[in-house]
């Protein structure tokens, strides 16, 4: 289908109500994540799917593949699977940086059975847990010359016996003999390309996925030893791409830029399923994605080569590309989209004055797919993550648990309903296939995000902090437990509670603050490497530990992070000020469900300074002026 049913006019917020006015049923939207791949290799056999880097540094070499040719890749790969043992409802895990073969390979799993992407810097303890949860027994992982760190963690994963087989992934545009794998007991080993070879590439030999049927189940970042994965359907991923690809910011002309990784639930529904709906080339950056230093050297010429119009990354992208020249024609930089956390008002102003392009903010998270609120380049609403995508659904309630709907503008918890809210988290597996559960997240089909935020008349939302206590560095999740339980292990730490601290570059980092047994000799340095040593997740390593005579709590009790948050938030802006002159104080107090931190500087202060430094950070602030 195509016309005005599958692509109505939606350019401006005002779009929404017609866009609603025909059931979402009507929109004829594609079955399964394979009939939107099929649908483009159908209308557009030979169009250029994919441009796959090498690495940054070899940006003019890339690997091309055409829809068509990217469909026989991915039945190839799905027969292999199949000829494996993989049925509709059985895990296939992929574990690799991006490159040529994993973007295939995902797409392969989802045809085949579920895909269960894995983040390889996870400890191996933890993705051991997530393994035994999705059940997956087939293992899709980069090889020795790909990613030899990840290599090595599949091998131990496969003598823990958790493995039935590994299917390995060379480098994009890899040459030559590969290294021989070893023999690990009875499990089947291989490379993946090699042996899909000979696999039928005209159609998939199995059972063709349903849109109820899930499609993927993704790990949730930052969790402590009961991992959650949460599964997505066929119809919640290809709805939810559909809601991204019919806004007039995309058109077949279009040229996305991806360098997310593939575990990452928006480079999966932002950069390789929603180009599929209008047959978009998409250049995908090398295995370090926006992590190789190499990129940001080579990203303006990048952008002028391929003529890239679309980009999504997270603010700490944006803030290394504000500093970086701009060297090359990039005028075709038409989308460049944020998301995954707070924006900063210094990373907007500084990346638009050297760009002359509008950041596009967006809002989501992976129990809703992916997106559920996006802005427009050209409709300013200042503070706002955008408005609701269409048939999503949008609410304000207490915090309290009563789940009472708050008026237009007032701040509460806020949910999400609609046909991207997942159906659940993965917590067991029965003779009926995966046991879901919505672990409390789920009521009357709302999606409680553990957000706070209000919401306008038109459906546009602004966030105004977190009901739960989650750190977001770059984009990435961390559960602070898993810093708590680390410094809780030492043996002179009675109590311990880990905050996020604003930080310029990452949004935010891990904090810790601690109680130490009497007569405890040990400092706080120790303490701070004692917890990165053991963390599960690299990321979640602590900046600092603070030893404290005690930790707040409440009238009854219970811990008070707020306090704590307040007190890294003014330790981080006095520093950040120290070297500004006429700052005569910076504190950071509790106002609502907001912490707030107030400068105060002398009538001499040079206020534009003060402003700018406070500017590279997502967090409220006033400024108080002393004669």
């Amino acid at each position: 289908m195509t016309g005005p049913l599958l692509w109505p006019d939606y350019a401006t917020p005002a779009d929404l109500a017609a866009i609603e006015a025909v059931p979402l049923e009507a929109r004829g939207l594609p079955e399964s994540t394979y009939a939107l791949l099929a649908r483009a290799a159908t209308r557009w056999p030979d169009r250029r799917a994919l441009a796959v880097l090498p690495d940054a540094a070899h940006w003019r070499e890339p690997l091309h593949r055409t829809f068509a040719e990217l469909l026989a890749d991915v039945h190839r790969y799905a027969n292999l699977l199949h000829d494996i043992g993989v049925r509709r409802g059985a895990a296939v895990a992929l574990m690799a940086p991006n490159c040529a073969e994993l973007v295939t390979a995902t797409l392969a799993a989802q045809l085949a059975g579920i895909a269960a992407p894995l983040g390889g810097g996870l400890a191996r303890q933890h993705l051991a847990e997530l393994l035994r949860r999705s059940g997956a027994r087939v293992l899709i992982t980069a090889g020795p010359d790909l990613a030899p760190d990840t290599w090595a963690t599949a091998q131990w994963l496969a003598r823990d016996g958790l493995l039935d087989a590994i299917l390995v992934l060379r480098p994009t545009g890899a040459v030559g003999t590969p290294e021989p794998l070893p023999a690990i007991g009875d499990v089947r080993m291989g490379y993946l390309g090699e042996q899909a070879a000979a696999m039928d590439s005209s159609a998939f030999h199995g059972d063709l996925p349903r849109s109820a049927d899930l499609a993927a189940m993704f790990h949730t970042g930052g969790t402590t030893g009961a991992p959650k994965l949460a599964a997505h359907t066929h119809a919640n991923e290809v709805t939810d791409a559909w809601m991204l690809a019919a806004g007039a910011l995309f058109d077949q002309e279009t040229v996305v830029f991806a360098a997310l990784p593939l575990f990452h639930v928006n480079a999966l529904v932002v950069t390789l399923l929603a180009p599929l709906f209008k047959g978009q080339t998409v250049v995908w950056a090398g295995p370090l994605g926006y992590r190789d230093p190499a990129l940001y050297g080579a990203f303006w010429k990048i952008v002028e080569h391929y003529r890239i119009a679309a980009m999504s990354a997270v603010p700490t992208v944006y803030a290394t590309l504000a500093q970086c020249p701009v060297d090359a024609d990039i005028s075709s930089l038409r989308f460049p989209m944020v998301g995954a956390s707070p924006l900063p008002a210094a990373v907007r102003a500084s990346f638009e004055a050297r760009t002359g392009t509008t950041l596009v903010e967006g809002y989501g998270l992976t129990e809703a797919t992916c997106a559920s609120a996006r802005s427009f380049p050209d409709v300013s609403r200042p503070g706002s993550v955008g408005q609701r995508l269409p048939y999503q659904r949008v609410r304000v309630v207490t915090v309290d648990g009563t789940w009472k709907d708050l008026p237009t503008g007032e701040t509460g918890l806020l949910a999400i309903s609609g046909p991207s809210v997942f159906p659940g988290y993965v917590t067991d597996r029965d003779e009926n296939g995966h046991v879901l559960d919505g672990l409390g997240k789920l009521v009357d089909g709302w999606l409680d995000t553990g957000d706070l935020a209000r919401i306008d008349d038109d459906g546009f939302v602004y966030l105004t902090g977190r009901a739960k206590d989650l750190i977001i560095r770059g984009g990435h999740n961390i559960d602070p437990t898993i810093v708590e339980d680390a410094l809780l292990a030492h043996p002179q730490v009675t109590a311990a509670s880990a905050v996020g601290r604003p930080d310029a570059h990452a949004g935010e980092v891990p904090v810790a603050y601690v109680t130490l047994a009497p007569g405890a000799t040990v400092t706080e340095g120790e303490l701070r490497d004692w917890a990165s040593e053991r963390v599960p997740d690299r990321t979640a390593a602590p900046k600092t530990v603070s030893v404290l005579d005690e930790l707040p709590v409440t009238a009854v009790g219970k811990l008070y992070k707020p306090a704590l948050r307040a007190d890294a938030i003014g330790r981080e802006v006095r520093a950040a000020l120290d070297t500004v002159a006429g700052v005569r104080d910076v504190g950071a107090a509790i106002e609502g469900s907001s912490v707030v931190a107030t400068i105060t500087v002398s009538s001499s202060a040079d206020e534009a300074a003060v402003k700018a430094v406070l500017g590279r950070y997502a967090i409220e602030w006033r400024l108080v002026v002393m004669s």
